[in-house]
């Protein structure tokens, strides 16, 4: 599932156990950039700097990632943050960029953003520390649940949602209404891992309000957040009220995970051989090793949270885009229109065949990735790009929706949306590592070709039964919590004509046999980018064999 952002603001807070040695012997929690930056003065920050208080003047709580986007644009692609009393610095350089992806020195770093996510998730394979074995040992029971077979499964599933979605929305054009584009998908994509992974249907379509795990899940994130904006020694004093709600809203998560594993096990074991089968039932093949009850609930509650909150920003982006840019909707939607035909469901291999939607979806991605950051850390002491001395556990802040702007790898038009910039000649001309949505190395998203076949298959869907329209005085803002989502995005639908065949049929009523064929055997010989290449020079990689890291 796609990454959720590790705070790339002015993280204050502090996580549980500062200073206590970790299994690694790094101390565990915060570590300030002045113990590991031995030439931290030549990293520049922003100008004035308050004694104690920092680099907070002109800061806004509820944006800290545009906060650190407009700081990126002045100070370049290496720079420096203090909030009271604590140091960090941020990356965005393609160059330096590359470099920390070097898996032989730098590994994931859990930053504050994320630890304050441990009392939700604790070593779950999202949170867990480098040096907790959960995380390697729930990786290698769940690849499995990404390969071909899986996911072709989870197509028929995905299709049914998707169904659910454009009844939905049918209903809105016949009534006058638009369409609440984060909302609704942010009930598709939680409908989805629910019922592929744990067979639960939470009915998101059938509530006029959010259900109450959505709800909490909202809550948990946005105290994670607001604990980097309050000095750690406050927090108890001024976070009393919003704490008490965030152990309310971990207790829900908790409570309805747990019902959904005792129904599991109460059944017996219904053959499904979905995530939670595996995380039940399935040993360790090297070790005969399995998940604790304890970690499945963690695992359970990553996958669900991160497997519908980033996924559900990614599509109403991308609608954004479509809707924002016609000529852009028209063309991926003649794509769509000649590759599924007049099938009233593609079959799971047309998906990976949408390659100028892939490109929307991509370009959206590069734009405001959803998971906005990610941390790495040194394996041992290091020079970051020849330039900047780093000891042992030094981390930075890689800020990717800047390194997805940076001027010498995308050009000086970078801020323009333009989806041929992922066209294959495009991509193939790129340096590595300069498009990295969903993390890097071993610790990167598991589930990202789940992700991106969902999001493809409904874009794909949607542009095929409605023209999108966009009120033409919405001007995108963007909303962080942790994750990012445009902010008010609703649009008006207009049903196709049936002409083209297919606009009349829901979703879910035929579905094209699956073929054997290999997509990614099929898009080399068409002499196009594979679904699975993301365009940051790693090997392209079919979108279900090679099924994330």
């Amino acid at each position: 599932m796609a990454q959720t952002t590790t705070g790339a603001g002015v993280p204050t807070g502090a996580a549980a156990g500062d200073g206590a040695p970790a299994g690694d012997g790094l101390p565990k929690g915060f570590r300030d950039a002045r113990q590991g930056w031995p030439e931290l003065h030549r990293i520049p920050h922003p100008p004035h700097r308050l004694p104690f208080l920092g680099d907070v003047l002109g800061a806004d709580r509820r944006t800290p990632v545009q906060d650190s986007m407009r700081l990126a644009r002045r100070l370049g692609p290496i720079f420096r943050r203090k909030a009271f009393g604590k140091e960090f610095v941020f990356v965005w350089g393609a160059r330096l960029v590359a470099d920390l992806a070097d898996e032989s020195r730098f590994a994931k770093h859990v930053g504050l953003g994320v630890a304050n996510l441990r009392p939700v998730a604790g070593d779950g394979l999202f949170t867990a520390y480098n040096h907790e074995p959960n995380w390697q040992l729930a990786h290698d029971i769940l690849a499995p649940g990404f390969s071909r077979e899986a996911m072709a499964g989870y197509h028929t599933m995905m299709l049914d949602v998707a169904a659910r979605l454009t009844d939905h929305w049918d209903r809105a054009p016949a009534a006058g209404h638009t369409v609440d584009v984060p909302g609704d998908m942010t009930r598709l994509t939680l409908e989805t891992i629910a019922r592929t992974g744990f067979g639960h249907d939470f009915g998101s379509f059938e509530r006029a309000r959010p259900h109450p795990f959505v709800t909490a899940m909202v809550g948990a994130l946005s105290y994670a957040q607001r604990l980097n904006t309050v000095p750690a020694p406050l927090a108890p004093y001024l976070l009393r009220e919003a704490s008490r709600r965030n152990a309310a809203d971990i207790a829900h998560l908790n409570e309805t995970v747990d019902a959904l594993v005792r129904a599991r096990r109460a059944a017996g074991g219904d053959g499904r051989g979905d995530l939670l089968d595996r995380m039940l039932d399935t040993t360790h093949p090297q070790t005969g090793e399995r998940l604790s009850a304890r970690n499945v609930r963690r695992q359970v509650i990553t996958f669900l949270v991160a497997g519908h909150e980033t996924t559900s920003g990614a599509l109403s982006f991308a609608l954004y885009y479509l809707a924002r840019h016609p000529q852009v909707a028209a063309r991926a939607r003649a794509e769509v229109d000649r590759v599924w035909g007049t099938a009233a469901a593609p079959g799971y291999e047309q998906v990976a065949k949408l390659r100028y939607v892939r490109r929307v979806l991509d370009e959206s991605l590069r734009l405001w990735p959803t998971a906005p950051a990610f941390a790495r850390e040194a394996r041992q002491d290091t020079v970051l790009a020849g330039e900047h001395p780093m000891r042992r556990g030094a981390w930075a802040m890689v800020l990717t929706p800047m390194l997805h702007r940076d001027p010498q790898v995308w050009g000086p038009d970078a801020e323009r949306f333009d989806p041929d910039r992922f066209e294959a000649r495009a991509v193939r001309a790129r340096p590595p590592h300069v498009f990295k949505p969903f993390g890097t190395g071993a610790r990167a998203c598991i589930g990202r070709q789940f992700a991106l076949h969902e999001a493809t298959l409904v874009l794909g869907l949607l542009l095929r039964r409605y023209e999108l329209r966009i009120d033409p005085g919405y001007r995108l803002k963007v909303t962080e919590r942790l994750t990012l989502m445009p902010e008010g995005l609703r649009l008006r639908l207009e049903r196709r004509t049936p002409a083209s065949g297919t606009a009349g049929a829901s979703p879910a009523q035929e579905q094209g046999p699956a073929q054997e064929a290999c997509p990614a055997r099929q898009a080399r010989s068409a002499g196009v980018p594979e679904a699975g290449d993301t365009g940051d020079g790693s090997a392209a990689r079919c979108p279900v064999h090679g099924a994330g890291d």
